[in-house]
């Protein structure tokens, strides 16, 4: 009888073991075969006249990443100054012009503005049950339905973006009675973190 408690004993620290082994190891391997694909994803974005890789004799992973990401900071700098914003105008005014290419590029800089203000970041984020009662969904508040589908409805619209899970950028477009939503003092990366999480980390 003690010979079978020791047994099991022993059975039920190496299964305590391989669990624990599997907490530590699975957030990393996920994290590094993510990190893998976006950098060969990333080779693959730029032409290989531009790709610094090209002419080196040995390929640095992930250089493009860090160019991007300079690309990405030198743009926003120069957007500040005075001749960036007149550049910038000049594109948007161009871009406007374009039929299909002038819906989709208001569409997306219009989110794209409503979920970077920084003194709407406390306010759009937002719960509401979905998709039927008594079950809530953490979504995006991105603007006050004003048009004529509020109009319409005769209610107080607020578009929300119910994103999901674990991949954000894709989810579904709602249009929800103001009263209806509770807005939670949270910021957009705490939210964000939240749903890509698949709800294991806390929203404090």
């Amino acid at each position: 009888m003690a010979q079978n408690n020791k047994k099991r004993s022993i059975f039920s620290k190496i299964r305590n073991y391989f669990f624990a082994g599997a907490v530590v190891l699975i957030p990393i391997g996920i994290t590094l075969y993510l990190s893998i694909f976006i950098i060969k994803v990333s080779s693959k974005l730029l032409p290989k006249e531009l790709n610094p890789n090209y002419y080196l004799k040995f390929d640095i992973p992930g250089i493009e990443i860090i160019i991007a990401l300079v690309v990405i900071t030198f743009i926003g700098w120069l957007s500040l100054s005075f001749l960036g914003k007149k550049i910038i105008e000049l594109i948007n005014n161009i871009l406007k012009k374009i039929p299909i290419l002038r819906t989709i590029y208001s569409a997306i800089g219009q989110m794209t503005e409503s979920l970077t203000k920084s003194d709407n970041k406390q306010k759009s984020v937002v719960l509401l049950e979905y998709p039927k009662k008594d079950v809530w969904a953490v979504g995006f508040a991105t603007k006050e339905n004003k048009g004529i589908i509020s109009q319409k409805i005769g209610d107080e619209l607020v578009n929300v973006f119910v994103p999901t899970t674990p991949n954000p950028t894709s989810g579904f477009l709602l249009m929800v009675p103001k009263k209806n939503l509770i807005f939670l003092d949270i910021s957009f990366e705490q939210a964000s973190k939240f749903i890509v999480s698949a709800g294991t980390s806390d929203i404090s």
